[in-house]
């Protein structure tokens, strides 16, 4: 047995340029849908997952900041952007010294709850990533092509045929404590990762939707209100 990540960080410090208008004057993550804003339904997954959270913020942070109970962690980053991996580093005072969960908050999901699973599948001795997959027949909302195809042994290698990253992982932390940079994005990680034969990844069985443009929104409700045996 082993013990699984006691921390998730929610990215929501993005301009959510795809989303105006509708982000004119409210940050992505505060956008409702079926009645419930993408960051709670992230934070909902973290903490029926028992885990700590933590919440950056840039764009229109103070609206975020307000809008979190107390018992989550903000940080807001000041100045230019920091991307995911600057983001993360910048975070890592909060989080601790062991691996993290990290959740992009512009999904919604239909299925058991994809921290679980990863928590499931997670083997630090062999892993130091791993991230949640979804084939291209789950996906709804999502433009372009996949990311990554897995081998025999869930390892990732870079195919854009392939799965879809779906913005929720585990992900060991030594690499960015030690990145030279302070504005980065999480893929020069992986990078560094799959070179090492670390990196993996988990196919999630359930649905899934890319909530990155108001079009993505009817698609996630219309997701939400499907019965499950659609």
């Amino acid at each position: 047995m082993h013990s699984g990540p006691q921390h998730v960080m929610i990215f929501a410090a993005g301009f959510g340029t795809r989303m105006r208008p509708l982000t004119q004057d409210k940050p992505k993550p505060l956008i409702p849908v079926a009645g419930m804003c993408l960051l709670d339904r992230a934070i909902s997954l973290a903490q029926d997952a028992d885990k700590k959270v933590t919440v950056n913020g840039h764009y229109l942070a103070d609206q975020i900041a307000q809008h979190l109970p107390e018992d989550i962690s903000f940080i807001e980053e000041l100045g230019e952007p920091l991307e995911t991996g600057g983001g993360l580093k910048n975070a890592l005072p909060k989080l601790g010294d062991g691996p993290v969960f990290t959740l992009n908050p512009d999904a919604v999901w239909k299925g058991p709850n994809p921290l679980r699973l990863l928590e499931a599948a997670w083997e630090p001795a062999r892993m130091d990533a791993l991230l949640m997959m979804i084939p291209q027949s789950s996906a709804r909302g999502h433009n372009g092509g996949g990311d990554f195809a897995l081998d025999l042994d869930g390892r990732l290698l870079r195919d854009k045929t392939g799965l879809i990253y779906s913005g929720a992982q585990i992900l060991k932390t030594d690499l960015l404590r030690s990145h030279p940079k302070d504005i980065f994005s999480l893929n020069e990680i992986w990078q560094q990762m799959a070179a090492r034969n670390r990196l993996c990844g988990v196919v999630y069985p359930g649905k899934w939707v890319d909530v990155g443009t108001p079009a993505g929104i009817g698609l996630a409700e219309d997701l939400l209100a499907e019965s499950e045996d659609v």
